[in-house]
């Protein structure tokens, strides 16, 4: 990759892949960054997919924190008047991990915010979601449950947020039973 990628070049790429391999509306299972793609590319084209299921889904606007909010303003008052790899502790590891590059595309995606797209999302979804994931919040997978009007929500009260490694006989047996129905 020699340019930032945006969610919608990721998107592409899976729609090249399904093409080339004349793959025609898969059910897919999609997992936290997996998840804002076949949420953008079912709310863009209801035949892209046959049913999905979201798990640690991301990509919904967080709820509002003072303390993120106090971190933010923080940051862009520091940012003028101090060096760059002075702020590093302001980063996630995440982040720091990547390259220059990487790390443009991380900002894009992680801003682009998929709440107003929900609604157009009419694929049969099901949201299997740890009880305890702290990456994306319970919350999170409540607001797809009501964004998406053909979607079940399936909490796994031990799971956090790798529900399918956390519990993964009733994560299977979950995906199972919505698939075959």
């Amino acid at each position: 990759m020699d340019y930032p990628y945006s969610l919608e070049d990721y998107l592409d790429s899976v729609k090249e892949y399904m093409y080339k391999h004349n793959l025609v509306r898969p059910h897919v299972i999609a997992h936290s960054f997996g998840a804002r793609i076949a949420i953008l590319g079912a709310s863009l084209d209801q035949n892209l997919f046959g049913k999905i299921v979201l798990t640690g889904a991301a990509g919904l606007k967080p709820k509002f924190s003072i303390k993120k909010t106090v971190k933010k303003t923080l940051y862009k008052t520091l940012k003028k008047v101090v060096k760059a790899e002075r702020l590093k502790g302001f980063y996630s590891k995440d982040y720091q991990s990547l390259s220059p590059t990487m790390q443009k595309s991380f900002i894009k995606i992680v801003n682009h915010h998929l709440d107003d797209r929900l609604k157009y999302v009419k694929n049969q979804t099901l949201i299997i979601h740890g009880k305890k994931d702290t990456q994306t919040p319970p919350y999170m997978a409540k607001r797809l449950n009501l964004g998406i009007k053909n979607s079940k929500l399936v909490f796994l009260e031990k799971a956090g947020h790798f529900a399918f490694i956390d519990c993964p006989i009733k994560f299977n047996w979950e995906v199972k039973e919505f698939l075959l129905q």
